[in-house]
């Protein structure tokens, strides 16, 4: 998941445990689970809400994931949904209505009943613009999630219905992401869009402080509703420096961190104090063209940039085998994935030639803007730079202009009539859902402009829209497969995007902590997590 801050499979998902297995140094311990101790864990950028259906990004999503129960769950290490807030559920034969069997006896973090009309509440605050508490938040994700919600019904205290005005194959797994996380109604109504930074769930983690640019402070919810969780507390230090937050591990001022720099990953991984844990991810690197302005609304511009840039040696040289080259926008390890798609390998004549043909023989400038950090970024000013080099080469001259993360979210997201200042902008997604409509639909199609996704360059090709949308509501799995490789074949073709890579998901923590399991959806569980003493 990426972008602003201020801005789902079928009927039965297919379980991605061919998406990679967690490789982890063997524990120096015993496996008896423990009560007691403090994670610390180092992010790469402050995080930018604690509202989970404002959330756009999985660096905000990690802070914010263990204060949350959803509707449904995807089980460990997949992307099957599972019961979560709802015990069971029916789908009508017809595909349009889904029936929710609610769990009784949870309540929320401030004591408060969670139930049919919380459900109700939480979905209609997002997608109603006359609820009376929708103005309470930016609700990027909501058109996604909930756009072809008709109406939700409480049938009674704790079953719910939703209606969708048409079938929509991915929505089983909608309820298992994070706009379908519940919110309590009271706590919404008391603090309004200071929700934001005081959330209130259901999770096996509550929220005990915020203080800006130092630190997130959650505790062990003892009236957790399931299993109570092993560690007492969970902090979230944002370290915007790679190697300030190596230090910091190293040292012991956090004892887990994200983004290890590419250089000093394998001493991390023969160092007996740590353990390092990886997993293939359903993630992409890229960069847009903003295809509103000139010259970048001509394929040939687009195409003759993709030629100029040596991604191999990015994913060489920068990245050092954490990532691998990406030729398509949609990651190998989703389901429908194609490699017979067009190449750009490296061809620095050729993209002169195009240029030449596109009216610029020598060239043009341009603005390219990056953040400097930030979820899913790997290495962002080095890659940028990288890039900005081979485009020099061939003519093209873009002035890098580098943010802080939440301000580039802010600035480079926008809908286009207020068209930002960006040429160039470098990017990352991480999929909600390991469905394909969640790559391909929500960031490429026409329909998804912000604010209603991120289609952030403003790409649009009619084939490729319909063929998006017969993707998203066709049930049967061997036509979606067909449909999205279509897909991929002419978006590849258009080249919206200067695709680099698809990163390896790679965390590194304390040898003491027991039993953390990546996600391929990104965000990082610890209700089953303890600490060896």
């Amino acid at each position: 998941m990426t972008p602003k801050r201020t801005f789902l499979a079928l009927v039965v998902m297919l379980c991605l445990a061919l998406m990679g297995t967690s490789v982890v140094t063997p524990p120096a311990y015993a496996q008896e689970p423990k009560v007691g101790g403090t994670i610390i864990v180092g992010l790469q950028a402050e995080p930018v809400t604690l509202d989970a259906p404002q959330v756009t990004d999985y660096n905000t999503i990690r802070a914010a994931y263990n204060l949350y129960d959803g509707l449904l769950r995807f089980k460990d290490e997949s992307t099957e949904v599972e019961p979560g807030l709802a015990e069971s559920w029916e789908i009508s034969e017809d595909g349009l209505e889904y029936t929710l069997h609610l769990r009784k006896g949870v309540k929320f973090h401030d004591g408060t009943e969670f139930n049919a009309e919380a459900v109700k509440f939480n979905i209609e605050r997002q997608i109603d613009p006359n609820h009376p508490y929708h103005d309470t938040g930016d609700f990027v994700y909501a058109e996604f999630t909930w756009g072809a919600v008709k109406q939700v019904d409480v049938v009674d205290e704790y079953t719910v219905k939703i209606t969708l005005e048409y079938v929509l194959a991915p929505f089983i797994s909608h309820l298992a992401m994070h706009p379908a996380f519940m919110v309590s109604p009271e706590a919404i109504k008391k603090y309004g869009r200071d929700i934001s930074i005081n959330p209130v769930g259901t999770g096996p983690y509550r929220f005990v402080s915020w203080t800006p640019g130092a630190e997130i402070i959650l505790e062990r919810n003892p009236d957790y509703w399931g299993k109570p969780a092993y560690v007492d507390r969970l902090i979230f230090r944002p370290i915007i420096e790679d190697q300030a937050r190596l230090t910091e591990l190293l040292a012991g001022g956090i004892n887990f961190m994200v983004n290890i720099p590419p250089d000093d990953l394998e001493r991390l991984r023969n160092d007996p104090n740590f353990k390092v844990v990886e997993q293939t991810g359903m993630h992409t690197w890229w960069v847009y063209f903003n295809t509103l302005k000139k010259p970048f609304d001509d394929v040939r511009v687009r195409r003759a940039l993709n030629y100029a840039v040596n991604k191999q040696a990015i994913v060489d040289n920068i990245l050092k085998g954490t990532g691998v080259l990406a030729i398509n926008p949609l990651p190998p390890v989703v389901w429908s994935y194609t490699d017979e798609v067009e190449r750009y390998d490296y061809n620095p004549e050729k993209a002169k030639q195009l240029l030449a043909e596109a009216g610029y023989p020598n060239g043009f400038s341009c603005e390219f803007w990056t953040p400097e950090s930030g979820s899913g970024m790997q290495q962002p000013v080095l890659m940028s730079t990288a890039i900005q080099a081979d485009l020099k080469a061939v003519g093209v001259d873009c002035q890098i202009k580098t943010f802080e993360w939440g301000s580039f979210l802010e600035q480079g997201i926008v809908p286009p009539e207020k068209n930002p200042g960006w040429d160039l902008m470098a990017l990352s997604w991480i999929g909600d859902n390991g469905d394909p409509d969640n790559h391909l639909y929500i960031l490429l199609s026409g329909d998804q402009w912000p604010p209603n996704g991120f289609n952030c360059g403003y790409y649009k090709n009619e084939k490729v829209d319909e063929l998006l949308r017969l993707g998203r509501t066709t049930l049967d799995r061997a036509k979606r497969v067909e449909i999205y490789q279509q897909a991929q074949k002419l978006i590849v073709a258009d080249a919206p995007w200067i695709w680099i890579d698809h990163e390896t998901q790679i965390v590194a923590m304390d040898k003491r902590i027991q039993n953390f399991k990546l996600h391929p959806t990104g965000p990082f569980r610890f209700a089953d997590v303890w600490i060896e003493q």
